[in-house]
C-alpha cells in the first residue's frame, strides 16, 4: 500500500513549495490515493524547477486556469514554477481512471483538459485568498462522490495488482504478479492496460526506480550497489542504465547534487 506520507517520486524535496497532501476518505479510497496541493509565492523573475517521477498513475488538477487530466508517464518529468500559484490534484487509484478515461494508454504523457466547471469553480473559491485547502479538499470529494463511479470487479483486481507491485520490492517479472493474482501474464497486460495505461512491466520499474531514488537520497551509507541488490537489480551497471535511460543522470550524480551539503 502506497501511503499518503510517501517520499517517492519527489526528486529533490528541498526545493519543493508548500506541499500538503491528504488521504481521500474511506468512502473514495478505491478511486483516489490521496490529493495533493502545492502552493507557490516566488519573487518577480525567480523560476523553480520541479522535477519528479511520478507514480504510474493518472492525475485529475484543479488550477485556477481550469480542470486537467493528466494521464500516466513513461519518463520523468518537470515543471517550471513562476510567481504565485497552487493547484489541487487528486492522485487517481487505477478502478478511479475507469471513470474518467475508458484508455488511459491514450493519454499516457498527455494532459487533457478536463470538462468540470462547477470543480473548477468549488475548488478556486477555496484556494483564493486567503487559501483554504480544508474547504478545497472538501469540494473535490463532494465532486468525486457525484462524477466517480463505483469500482467494478476488475478495477478493484487491478487496485490490487497496483498495491502489490508499489509495496513488495520483491517484485521484479509480470509472472510474480500474475501468480500472486491467480492470473495468466497476459491478463495481468490486460488488467493493466485498461485501469492503468501503461503496461506492469513499466509499473514495476518506475516504483523500483522510485524506491532506488529515494534510499539513494535518505540513506547515505548505503552502497549504490547495495540499493541495487535490494530491489533486485542483475548489478550497479543495470540501474545506473535505469537512471540514466529515464531520468538522464546517474545515481552518483544524484546523490551527490541532493546532498545538502
Amino acid at each position: 500500500m502506497v501511503e499518503h506520507h510517501d517520499g517517492r517520486g519527489i526528486l529533490y524535496p528541498t526545493r519543493l513549495p508548500t506541499f500538503h497532501r491528504q488521504p481521500a476518505p474511506p468512502d473514495l479510497s478505491a478511486l483516489i490515493r490521496w490529493f495533493w496541493i502545492p502552493q507557490w509565492q516566488l519573487a518577480p523573475g525567480r523560476t523553480s524547477r520541479q522535477n519528479v517521477l511520478p507514480f504510474p498513475a493518472s492525475n485529475l488538477v484543479v488550477e485556477p486556469s481550469g480542470v486537467a487530466l493528466s494521464g500516466p508517464t513513461t519518463g520523468a518529468s518537470f515543471r517550471d514554477l513562476r510567481g504565485i500559484g497552487w493547484a489541487v490534484g487528486a492522485l487517481l487509484r487505477p478502478a478511479g481512471i475507469a471513470s474518467l478515461s475508458a484508455d488511459p494508454s491514450g493519454i499516457a504523457d498527455a494532459e487533457i483538459p478536463f470538462h468540470a466547471p462547477e470543480l473548477n469553480r468549488e475548488v478556486a473559491d477555496a484556494m483564493s485568498d486567503p487559501p483554504d485547502r480544508k474547504s478545497a479538499i472538501e469540494g473535490f470529494v463532494s465532486w468525486a462522490e457525484i462524477h466517480l463511479g463505483p469500482p467494478d470487479e476488475h478495477g478493484l483486481l487491478a487496485n490490487t495488482m497496483e498495491d502489490l507491485i508499489a509495496s513488495d520490492p520483491n517484485i521484479v517479472r509480470v509472472e510474480q504478479v500474475a501468480h500472486e493474482l491467480s492470473l495468466s501474464v497476459r491478463g495481468v497486460q490486460r488488467l493493466a492496460q485498461r485501469y492503468v495505461g501503461v503496461p506492469p512491466l513499466a509499473m514495476i520499474r518506475r516504483y523500483r526506480l522510485q524506491e532506488a531514488a529515494k534510499r539513494l537520497l535518505e540513506e547515505p551509507s548505503l552502497t549504490i550497489a547495495n540499493v541495487a541488490a535490494d530491489l533486485g537489480y542483475a548489478d550497479h551497471a543495470h540501474l545506473a542504465s535505469d537512471f540514466r535511460r529515464v531520468l538522464g543522470f546517474t545515481p552518483t550524480s544524484y546523490r551527490r547534487e541532493s546532498s545538502p551539503d
